[in-house]
């Protein structure tokens, strides 16, 4: 008899024995679902907390450049552009601005032509330093046409059907480049940069000023 009951309490262990690794397995899977779901809201948080450190430590900035030309001591001509640029505590992307027109160049026979881009290209970074100071990258291009030169291409009909060389205004384009490093405050303005066409004889001179956005 003896026998018989402890065989039969080894059968319901064994019996018995699924039922507790399912329920082991189970707890196991809520287990791992439980620190999932608390690594997911983890993650969030902190995201979370990171989008509102960086919105606290951006400051929005207008950067304000302006061309000048000069013939002597009289200004000619002052051209304008404003970029608004955030700046954060590290480097950022560079903020870009073009406007210009397309300019047609003859060349070659037969009437061939270019299309040449005139204008102004402008690309700005800002960071911010310590002691209220920002530190302000700048790439400055300006290219603009003024005068004209006559030029001729062979081949070119009359309408007497002869085949004559005849005169075409050709465009003279101005180019201007500079890189600017500098280091201002709110508020300030500089003059960054001077320089003078070695064929007409003008000044232009870049001013630039940093401004933070209330």
């Amino acid at each position: 008899m003896k026998k018989m009951n402890l065989l039969f309490c080894s059968v319901a262990m064994c019996a018995a024995l699924p039922f507790f690794s399912s329920a082991q397995d189970n707890a196991a899977q809520m287990e791992e679902k439980h620190k999932a779901e608390a690594q997911a809201i983890a993650a969030d948080k902190s995201k979370a907390e990171g989008v509102a450190q960086a919105a606290a430590t951006s400051i929005p900035t207008k950067l304000q450049v302006v061309f000048a030309e000069y013939e002597g001591d009289k200004k000619v001509k002052s051209l304008p552009y404003t970029l608004y640029v955030t700046a954060p505590n590290d480097a950022h992307g560079w903020k870009k601005l073009r406007i210009g027109s397309r300019v047609p160049v003859l060349t070659g026979k037969e009437g061939g032509l270019q299309y040449l881009d005139v204008g102004t290209n402008i690309d700005a970074r800002v960071t911010r330093i310590a002691d209220a100071r920002y530190n302000l990258e700048l790439v400055l291009e300006r290219s603009w046409v003024e005068g004209e030169v006559f030029a001729t291409m062979e081949g070119t009909a009359t309408k007497s059907t002869e085949p004559s060389s005849g005169p075409f205004k050709q465009p003279i384009i101005r180019q201007f480049r500079t890189d600017v490093d500098l280091f201002l405050r709110d508020g300030q303005t500089v003059e960054s940069t001077m320089a003078t066409d070695p064929l007409s004889g003008k000044v232009l001179r870049v001013e630039i000023t940093l401004n933070v956005v209330k």
